[in-house]
């Protein structure tokens, strides 16, 4: 079997690499010294250079502007973006072009796709629920009037949503009365839409999402079966990508640490107990990396296995999840006071980890959903 990427997937990888390159992860000011957010939006510099990188257009088909590619080649690009911090909604944005695409009108498919590949456009998603614990399909009830064609009625609460003051349409799951999940695109300005700021570990500006009786018109709903779980596992993946670009980072950045600090007249990297501590970290790191693609793999090809999708996206997010803790809490020991240090970016990487860790359900949400998977698909 040849697991290489193929030469469009490398090609992705290598344009974020460019786009990336001049990056700085302490562009903004510390959230250890802000109160509130560490800047007003994200990097609409940065926002720019991937769209003329046509890295905002990755997964949209050629009609569309597009590049076609697939979830693979969207992780391969985040997994760079992590590496410095890029302060951009790439995963968001392409998560719900995504669905767009797969289950979208005519309409709402020709209206968004090509304008958000541009950057023209940018889109969300509110993910989190009501309380960041809760399935957030149940969050908000959406009911349609009556008549062929007739808006829907949305009403309910969700938190913490990525870039909701920056985002010209939120993707909203919500459940109706025959207990089915639609996903409404909601403008962020927009009748019975009010948002209420939030701070994310990061430092970064989230938003509470309120809405009372916002209309919807039905062209802007998407009341497919299967829509919202799919996107939620390709936001969840995209997580695990983002997850394994920081901690690869942090690793190199421990290593690079204690091959230059001495004690004792010697790097404390030649020390046994650090050696083991980040091979420890680089096992997790690997682990992380080979759920991650199968996972990714799964939801690009469609290939079926002996659980659904949403186990291999499980086990990668609880290695994502467990992994990145232990790198940066590593890192952190290794680099002593140093990492503490507001100067040097390690903490800014600590903290992006931490919320990074909790994004779409911590390590045992997710246990506990490829238990009842295991449950429900028992193996031979």
């Amino acid at each position: 079997m040849d697991f290489t990427f193929s030469e469009e997937q490398q090609a992705a990888a290598e344009a974020a690499r460019g786009v990336f390159a001049d990056v700085a992860p302490d562009a903004v000011p510390s959230p250890a010294m802000t109160t509130g957010a560490v800047a007003d939006g994200f990097d609409r510099a940065l926002w720019a250079r991937l769209a003329d990188a046509d890295l905002l257009s990755l997964l949209s088909a050629e009609e569309y502007g597009g590049a076609g590619l697939d979830a693979v080649a969207l992780c391969l690009v985040l997994r760079e973006s992590a590496k410095v911090l890029a302060r951009v909604p790439l995963l968001e944005n392409s998560a719900a072009m995504a669905a767009v695409q797969a289950y979208g009108g005519p309409e709402l498919r020709s209206e968004l796709l090509e304008r958000a590949g541009r950057g023209e456009v940018v889109l969300t998603v509110a993910s989190s629920g009501s309380t960041g614990h809760d399935p957030a399909e149940l969050a908000v009830t959406a009911r349609q009037e009556e008549g062929e064609g007739a808006d829907w009625i949305l009403d309910g609460v969700q938190t913490a949503v990525p870039w909701a003051y920056d985002a010209d349409y939120i993707v909203v799951p919500a459940h109706t009365a025959a207990d089915r999940t639609v996903l409404a695109l909601v403008p962020r300005v927009h009748d019975g839409v009010a948002p209420a700021e939030q701070f994310s570990t990061s430092g970064e500006r989230l938003g509470e999402l309120r809405l009372e009786s916002a209309r919807i018109a039905a062209r802007d709903v998407i009341d497919v079966e299967g829509a919202w779980e799919w996107l939620r596992d390709l936001l969840t993946t995209g997580t695990c990508a983002l997850a394994l670009g920081l901690g690869e980072r942090v690793l190199r950045m421990s290593s690079e640490y204690t091959s230059k600090r001495e004690q004792f007249g010697f790097p404390v990297a030649t020390f046994q107990a650090v050696a083991v501590q980040a091979a420890d970290r680089y096992i997790d790191l690997r682990a992380m990396e080979v759920t991650l693609w199968q996972a990714a793999w799964r939801i690009a090809s469609g290939a079926r296995g002996t659980l659904p999708v949403a186990g291999d996206v499980a086990v990668a997010k609880i290695w994502a999840s467990e992994g990145v803790r232990r790198v940066v809490q590593t890192a952190q020991h290794l680099h002593g006071g140093f990492g503490a240090d507001v100067d040097y970016p390690l903490h800014r990487y600590h903290a992006w980890a931490k919320h990074l860790e909790l994004s779409l359900g911590p390590a045992a949400a997710h246990e506990e959903a490829l238990g009842d998977l295991l449950a429900a698909h028992p193996l031979g």
